[in-house]
């Protein structure tokens, strides 16, 4: 029998992060003690109250019931109170909010609601591979690239992108992988672009909580007319280190919301129920807007790791930005990022080629600072001893 994979899945680019996870299998195979800079999953673990209230949920049998599709009203009437604390927007939750399992399933099945065979669906490049991949060429979308350019703080040029009989756009700050953040005015920007040429706004917004020296995250529906355009993603992933749990949320137009509800009706259930009660609590744990000690603590931490890294980066004569924002920072490598990623892991540190999140990621390595700062000062030492 001659098994034929789909035309979609034939033309998705080659991942290359599989390869990478091949040789880091085969590292440590070799007895090598690797320094895994690599990987955007916190080693901080979830709040006590957070994993009290995991406990205390998962042991109720009600809970283990399907969920609705939408989500839960109290898990929606959550999130509506958390965007509206934190960003001063206001959602109905019975339809300008959507339970997710996970952003990266909402990412990838907005798409599967709006995008039609042939259709234009602008993505940025550098960035996180699911929008290209998972999102449009899953859905046979055409991605058109958005360059995301030093010289331009890793934004797009809006005023040079071909929006010609372009039905959606990806856009992602504070972003993956460049750390790159924005200010409203910028955001006004990008809601008069799509406004002008029709154009459906996908804005992840997973790292907004992860922010440093005083940069608060903006939502692009705290924009006049951002909810007109736009529908954003979030999640419990990075705030409170559930990656795990796969718990988010997308909240905004509620024509969007309805679309994608259609679609998630027929594929899934709603995320599990106790991981829906649990998430509650965390989103309750913001007071007037303010996070919590655990969220300020963990924005803190990663930090001060920051600053290890790029002090140490930087006396080793590689060019990096100290990021306002996330837990990654964007290391100048100058040609082969693959080559680069080798040779240091080589040495024993885990690193991510740029050329992993396109064609404009060439030339850079993502580092994570999900280790501590004792690991971070041996991978240093490591790279050290290799340049």
């Amino acid at each position: 029998m001659r098994i034929e994979p789909a035309k979609r899945v034939k033309n998705l680019p080659p991942y290359i992060f599989a390869e990478l996870e091949k040789i880091i299998n085969e590292k440590k195979k070799q007895g090598i003690n690797l320094v895994s800079l690599s990987i955007g999953d916190p080693d901080i673990p979830p709040p006590p109250f957070v994993l009290e209230a995991l406990k205390e949920e998962s042991a109720n049998p009600k809970n283990h019931n399907y969920s609705f599709s939408q989500g839960e009203p109290d898990f929606r009437e959550a999130v509506a109170n958390w965007y509206g604390g934190r960003f001063g927007v206001e959602l109905d939750p019975r339809s300008e909010v959507i339970g997710l399992i996970g952003s990266k399933e909402g990412i990838a099945n907005v798409a599967r609601a709006f995008v039609n065979s042939g259709d234009r669906v602008l993505v940025p490049d550098p960035a996180y591979p699911v929008y290209a991949n998972g999102a449009t060429i899953l859905c046979d979308g055409v991605p058109v690239i958005m360059p995301l350019l030093e010289e331009n703080d890793f934004k797009p040029d809006l005023d040079s992108v071909d929006a010609k009989d372009a039905k959606m756009m990806f856009l992602n700050y504070p972003n993956n992988p460049t750390g790159s953040v924005v200010a409203t005015d910028w955001l006004k920007s990008v809601v008069e672009f799509a406004r002008d040429n029709n154009i459906i706004v996908c804005y992840d917004n997973a790292y907004s909580e992860i922010t440093f020296d005083g940069y608060k995250a903006p939502s692009i529906l705290e924009v006049d007319g951002g909810k007109d355009v736009a529908i954003e993603f979030h999640s419990c992933s990075k705030t409170f280190s559930m990656t795990g749990d796969r718990i988010g949320f997308a909240v905004g137009n509620s024509q969007l919301i309805n679309g994608f509800l259609k679609v998630k009706a027929q594929i899934d259930s709603g995320p599990p129920l106790y991981v829906q009660k649990a998430a509650i609590k965390a989103l309750e744990s913001y007071v007037d807007g303010e996070p919590p000690e655990y969220v300020k603590n963990a924005a803190q931490t990663y930090a001060e790791r920051r600053d290890e890294l790029v002090s140490g980066l930087r006396a080793l004569g590689l060019r990096c930005t100290k990021p306002l924002a996330t837990f990654y920072v964007w290391v100048k490598c100058g040609g082969s990022s693959m080559d680069f990623a080798s040779r240091l892991l080589e040495a024993g540190v885990v690193t991510t080629p740029g050329v992993g999140f396109g064609e404009y990621g060439e030339g850079y390595v993502r580092f994570s600072v999900t280790q501590r700062k004792e690991k971070i000062r041996e991978a240093c030492e490591r790279i050290e001893e290799i340049l």
